[in-house]
């Protein structure tokens, strides 16, 4: 089954090791924040503070379950540069792989929040033509991000001039 999702003749570039610390402090903030407000809320409101407890409790299990499952979700996003196409990988229960044709890329775009600029990282996503792709590698160190940027539009440049 992993032939179905490896590139033909490459490697996967795999993403920064710094994304497992940028998704558990994501996910600690809205595992915290997210059940709060309303479990005070209905504590002060209703005084039936048991439904705070259950809130905190489930979205206690889903930070547990982010936990240990964030290096295994990190070990499966991956990304192929070929001749022709980029090749973008990742899901651990539902794997994705998507190729993206240069010749169809319109916008090479990097964006980068204050968490993963404080982590030295940036997103890159690709807009084609169709507009439908969910080509999106999160967690790269920013050199390397500037590089794809670069070298895609180039890619997708050269690609297009020749149509």
């Amino acid at each position: 089954m992993d032939e179905l999702f490896a590139p033909p003749g490459a490697s996967w570039q795999r993403i920064s090791p710094r994304w497992r610390t940028l998704e558990l402090i994501g996910t600690t903030i809205a595992c915290v924040l997210v059940p709060t407000v309303p479990a005070l809320l209905v504590g002060f409101l209703t005084d039936l503070w048991w439904i705070g407890v259950v809130l905190w409790t489930f979205f206690g299990v889903i930070l547990l379950l982010n936990v240990l499952l964030v290096g295994r979700r990190w070990r499966n996003w991956g990304y192929a540069e070929l001749d022709d196409d980029l090749y973008i990988t990742h899901g651990v229960m539902f794997r994705a792989l998507t190729v993206v044709p240069y010749g169809r890329m319109q916008v090479v775009d990097v964006t980068s929040g204050p968490l993963e600029r404080s982590l030295g990282m940036a997103t890159v996503k690709l807009v084609t033509a169709s507009a439908s792709t969910d080509a999106t590698i999160p967690g790269l160190p920013a050199a390397e991000a500037t590089r794809l940027r670069d070298q895609l539009s180039q890619r997708a440049e050269a690609r297009l001039s020749g149509l």
